[in-house]
This record gives C-alpha cells, structure tokens and sequence, in this order.
C-alpha cells in the first residue's frame, strides 16, 4: 500500500496539480484584496458609497453599526454583502482563467502549426519491398 501511494504521488499529473493548488492559493489571496482594495472602492464611489462587505441583515435582537460587530455579540445575520464579494471574486478569477486558458491553447496551436508545416522525412522502403528486392535477387541469382 505504500509502494502504490508513493507511485501515485510520484505522478507528474499529481505533482502537476499540487503545483497549481499552491499557485491558486497565492492567486485567490490577490485577487481578494484586488476586490477589496480596488474593485469595492470603485463600486462604492459609483454606487454612492456603499460599502458591500457590511451588507447585512440583522436576524435576531439589538441594533448594530457594523457586521463585524453583530458578529462579535454572536448574532444572527444575514451577510449579503460578503455574498457578492465572494460573487464578484468568483467572477475576476473565471475570467483570468479563462484569459490563461485562451491563451495557452493559442500557444498550443501554433506549436502544433509549426509542426505540421515542417517537411515529413523521406520514407525509406517498407520491410516489404525490402524482402521483395531480396527475393527478386535470389530467383536472379
């Protein structure tokens, strides 16, 4: 069992995905705070203001300045605002995947033109002619 679990993380796909789940981690704490410190900003100065991380809805009793604070008494909220910056993350890092994977199929495609435009070798004869030359020159002979 051993043996099986070292040749599977011996993988290069696995390797490959450990490399990419690292990467992504670092990604997703960019893209954060670009939704946080620009993005948000932006918003809020078109939208007169709002700030959407302190979205919420109140569910249980008191009055509360902030969502940070209704949280620290431990009451019930309804945090809609996180909701649609999770959203608007969501939506920057679809797009800069999409934006990476467009662009490396573009790659991939011409690595593959490049291949096909190169001239193909010269076929030598086939095994067959060769037996065949070598048992036309022995009826000969």
């Amino acid at each position: 069992m051993i043996k099986e679990f070292r040749d599977f993380i011996a993988r290069g796909n696995v390797m490959d995905m450990a490399v990419g789940i690292i990467i992504g981690a670092a990604f997703t704490a960019i893209v954060t705070s670009l939704v946080a410190d620009l993005i948000n900003p932006i918003i809020g100065v078109v939208t007169g203001g709002i700030d959407f991380s302190n979205l919420f809805v109140n569910l249980g009793d008191g009055e509360f300045a902030s969502l940070a604070a209704a949280r620290d008494a431990g009451a019930p909220v309804f945090a809609y605002g996180s909701f649609i910056t999770a959203v608007i993350n969501f939506l920057i890092i679809a797009f800069v995947v999409f934006l990476l994977v467009k662009a490396v199929n573009k790659i991939k495609e011409a690595a593959e033109g490049e291949k096909e435009e190169a001239p193909a070798a010269p076929a030598g004869p086939s095994e067959l002619d060769v037996l065949m030359e070598i048992r036309d020159s022995l009826r000969k002979g």
